[in-house]
């Protein structure tokens, strides 16, 4: 067992001006519950400008949010023999095609065969430690559900390089999705804020006082009842693609959590194809591609019939 305590630091910016300070944690801290946090707030674990505040607390632009998370006990992480479908790899970073079904990294009822245990047996334990022992290399995630390209870094130095240019919206990832419903235009931006769903706490939704999400797409092929299209982010919320598309009615086939009841796809139809960012040492920039999976081809000839 390892001791995983953390302490996290936020500034509220203009969006959050006035919001509760309960509900501004949950959208901060989406992997801890709802009910932890009450409970963090409750015991004096959360200062707002180093004063112990209330849920209900109304925070104002420039609020300094401190929170301190007691230590938890977690499993041991093991090392696990998985093969990998590696596209780039040298000392500071490893890029890997990240198969379907695969969870990125453990979390509650999902211990082993993740990423995280595949990549500390492949680079032998040697990761960038910044998001502790469950985290280790991840810098970005990638939902069970969706395949492709995905970075982790073996070192610290590269971690917080590669997390600021994901934050300053420097790194480029595009998708490739097959939706239901034939898309009108043939290109759009989606600019809608993203939270957590007010009832449905496992889910995202677009919601007034949402973090800023923004996604780019376009129409590769219509095929009557469906939509292959290129998606780029521009920011990264949790599900943004999925919430996004549906929101216009037009949902990744194959999504259980937020596509259609009568959905007839086994496997969700969204694949991180592309991915561009400048190397952490070099300064090189990269540029990676992967194949069409063959679930999309096999859906496409599906679907053309």
């Amino acid at each position: 067992m390892v001791s995983t305590a953390q302490k996290k630091n936020f500034v509220v910016s203009n969006e959050y001006d006035g919001k509760r300070l309960d509900k501004y944690l949950s959208e901060c801290l989406s992997d801890i519950s709802r009910t932890l946090i009450q409970r963090l707030i409750k015991d004096g674990l959360v200062l707002v400008n180093n004063t112990i505040s209330k849920a209900g607390h109304k925070l104002k632009k420039a609020d300094k949010i401190f929170v301190s998370i007691p230590d938890l006990k977690s499993p041991e992480v093991k090392a696990q023999e998985i093969k990998l479908d590696v596209v780039m790899e040298d000392n500071d970073l490893i890029v890997v095609n990240k198969s379907q079904g695969m969870v990125t990294h453990p979390a509650s009822g999902h211990f082993e065969g993740t990423l995280v245990n595949a990549l500390l047996a492949h680079c032998k334990g040697s990761l960038s430690g910044i998001n502790g022992v469950m985290r280790p290399g991840i810098v970005h995630r990638l939902d069970k559900e969706t395949s492709g390209l995905i970075i982790a870094c073996k070192n610290d130095k590269s971690h917080n390089e590669i997390a600021k240019q994901i934050k300053d919206r420097k790194v480029k990832r595009s998708y490739l999705a097959i939706v239901h419903g034939n898309v009108q235009y043939d290109r759009g931006v989606i600019n809608k804020p993203i939270g957590r769903h007010k009832t449905q706490r496992h889910k995202m939704a677009v919601v007034i006082g949402g973090r800023v999400a923004i996604t780019h797409w376009k129409v590769i092929k219509r095929m009557g009842s469906y939509t292959l299209l290129e998606l780029t982010l521009e920011t990264g919320r949790t599900h943004q693609i999925r919430v996004h598309m549906a929101s216009l009615g037009y949902p990744v086939l194959g999504d259980k959590t937020y596509g259609r009841k009568n959905d007839e796809c086994d496997s969700m139809m969204l694949h991180a194809y592309k991915l561009e960012f400048t190397h952490p040492t070099t300064n090189k920039k990269i540029k990676l591609e992967t194949n069409m999976p063959e679930r999309f081809k096999d859906r496409i000839v599906i679907c053309v019939q």
